[in-house]
């Protein structure tokens, strides 16, 4: 493998593989603390990010290498026109391997006809974001020791959500997984989720509105905020951003053994009140996100260590 555009790539085994390098990153920093010495990674961020860029950057420090880029697409030649063909192309003139956002569906898979370089996909509008569902197998992983199993409970934006059709998409492929997607009715999952990930792998799931209705059986929940950046109409998101707030009084009925998680950034959909519950991951999971982005780019610039 060349690239990572799609989580779907990445057989189980090779996300395993993923995960174990992952592990063992944790358990030995030190082993790999210069395994990409005299590398550099481009950030090509032509969308804002907090998290998936400074995680990339992170990653890429601590593996030994060096990096360069842009965080916004007005500090690139974009801001003159210049497509996104010819900018990957002139970046893999200087990189050995780009992490690249986009607003637009399908740049980063143009990005890879003319890179040169490895090209990794860190979002490509409501499309896919297959290193945050990296870092939200690796959560899952470390608190439940397994992907078989479990209820998933899928929160919010679940129309928008490319972390969440990412996430579906890649734990369709375990055994006994069951999804319950709750979300208003403006904002359910888009149908080619149902028709060509959950119906034909025979996964039971049910879509509901209410969150307290569906908390009680619920092994995962992963929350999402309403994204106010892919509406069109200001009114329609005023209207849905407040759709699921989680508190601890909604977590009363919830299994001892639950675990939250959130891509993040979140505005006001989980309470700063739950952060502090032992069932809270998503700060685990920002962490998690920079192992596996390091274990992603020691693969695809086939580094052994």
């Amino acid at each position: 493998m060349k690239n990572l555009i799609d989580i779907m790539q990445l057989s189980t085994d090779e996300l395993q593989q993923l995960i174990d390098r992952a592990l063992d990153i944790i358990a030995n920093p030190a082993k790999y603390a210069d395994s990409c010495h005299g590398k550099k990674l481009a950030t090509l961020f032509f969308e804002p990010s907090t998290r998936t860029r400074l995680s990339f950057e992170a990653a890429m420090y601590e593996l030994g290498g060096n990096v360069i880029g842009f965080s916004s697409a007005n500090s690139s030649s974009a801001a003159k026109g210049e497509s996104v063909a010819d900018t990957v192309r002139t970046v893999g003139c200087y990189a050995d391997i780009i992490a690249m956002r986009h607003p637009k569906e399908g740049a980063p898979l143009v990005a890879t006809r003319t890179a040169g370089v490895p090209v990794i996909n860190a979002g490509d509008g409501g499309h896919n974001h297959p290193t945050q569902t990296l870092a939200d197998l690796l959560t899952i992983y470390r608190e439940k020791g397994t992907f078989e199993n479990l209820t998933v409970g899928l929160c919010g934006d679940l129309k928008f959500g490319r972390t969440v059709h990412s996430l579906i998409s890649a734990m369709s492929r375990y055994k006994g997984l069951k999804v319950v997607l709750i979300s208003p009715e403006e904002l359910r999952v888009p149908q080619y989720i149902i028709s060509d990930v959950l119906e034909p792998n025979n996964i039971p799931y049910v879509e509901v509105t209410s969150l307290e209705d569906a908390m009680p059986e619920l092994d995962i929940l992963y929350m999402t905020r309403v994204q106010r950046e892919r509406f069109f109409n200001e009114a329609d998101y005023m209207r849905l951003k407040d759709s699921y707030i989680l508190t601890p009084d909604k977590l009363r009925t919830a299994k001892q053994s639950l675990s939250i998680l959130h891509p993040l950034p979140r505005v006001n959909e989980i309470s700063v009140t739950v952060d502090d519950d032992p069932r809270a991951c998503y700060f685990k999971q920002v962490l998690n996100g920079k192992y596996m982005r390091m274990a992603l780019i020691l693969k695809l610039l086939e580094v052994n260590v």
